[in-house]
């Protein structure tokens, strides 16, 4: 999950440091990269600027796949959203994200088929209330997810880990955690198939996922122990967003870690908290 850099006076989309993170996440060994996420601050972009992010990710990928998200909860404005970014990209992203925008299955199928159509895309669903505002069942996702259109599921409605080993008697379509990968570990033991958020260091989220494969639930413990803090950390309500591009900046990455608002800034006081969780990994990636 990619977050979206601004700079300059006017807070611009910085074109060179989402490049740049763009190939952090391709080095770092991941399949894909999700632009226009909610952790991307799309719905704070203009729809000139969303084309541009799109445009931008698609010139600098060179293995990955990318799914582009759409913040739109009403069908025809999903369906403009999707036929936008298709445009933007000239064709060559690889699928949609569509939030669950009803609990009624009817509703939820219909509105997944009418973006699917718009765009001729396979959809990633996801399911994050805190974004919606829609909370749906399990079986609703399920049966939702049996759409041929549908190639995976984003569960994000806390807790994730019974929703997805829910799920994964229900479905055989690959299921995300995200969440800044605080479950991750769960979530691999109830049936995911990988993370799916844009935790700064996705180097750590690659050695917990290739550990599981390799050894499971142990193997995959003993990974991801060094990396709860900052895990933890990153995830916090209100300053997650503006922690994780800190940690982004530090690294070279991002040349700036300003939010738009209403997101909320770094507060000042966390800024020896970032520089202490820096210390406490050094050594842990080249």
């Amino acid at each position: 999950m990619l977050a979206t850099p601004f700079h300059g006076e006017h807070a611009e989309v910085d074109r060179e440091s989402l490049r740049r993170a763009v190939e952090l996440y391709e080095s770092a060994g991941a399949v894909g990269v999700v632009a226009l996420g909610v952790f991307g601050e799309a719905a704070r972009l203009t729809v000139q600027e969303r084309a541009l992010v799109v445009h931008e990710v698609v010139e600098a990928t060179s293995s990955c796949a990318v799914v582009v998200g759409l913040t739109a909860i009403d069908t025809e404005d999903a369906c403009l959203e999707a036929e936008q970014a298709m445009a933007a990209s000239s064709g060559r992203i690889s699928a949609v994200m569509v939030q669950a925008n009803s609990s009624a299955v009817s509703e939820l199928r219909s509105h997944l088929e009418a973006v699917h159509r718009a765009c001729d895309l396979p959809i990633v669903l996801q399911d994050y209330p805190v974004a919606s505002g829609v909370r749906v069942s399990t079986d609703v996702i399920a049966d939702a997810a049996s759409l041929d259109c549908v190639v995976a599921v984003k569960c994000e409605s806390p807790p994730t880990s019974p929703a997805i080993a829910s799920l994964a008697a229900l479905t055989d379509v690959p299921l995300f955690g995200g969440l800044g990968g605080i479950g991750l570990l769960d979530e691999l033991q109830a049936g995911a198939a990988g993370a799916m958020t844009g935790f700064s260091y996705p180097e750590a989220l690659e050695s917990v996922i290739s550990a599981w494969s390799a050894g499971g639930y142990e193997a995959a413990r003993e990974a991801i122990l060094p990396w709860l803090p900052l895990i933890n950390f990153e995830a916090q309500i209100g300053v997650g967003l503006a922690i994780r591009k800190e940690n982004l900046r530090r690294r070279g990455v991002l040349s700036d870690a300003r939010v738009r608002p209403p997101g909320l800034p770094l507060p000042n006081a966390l800024l020896d908290l970032v520089a202490a969780h820096g210390r406490g990994i050094e050594g842990m990636v080249d």
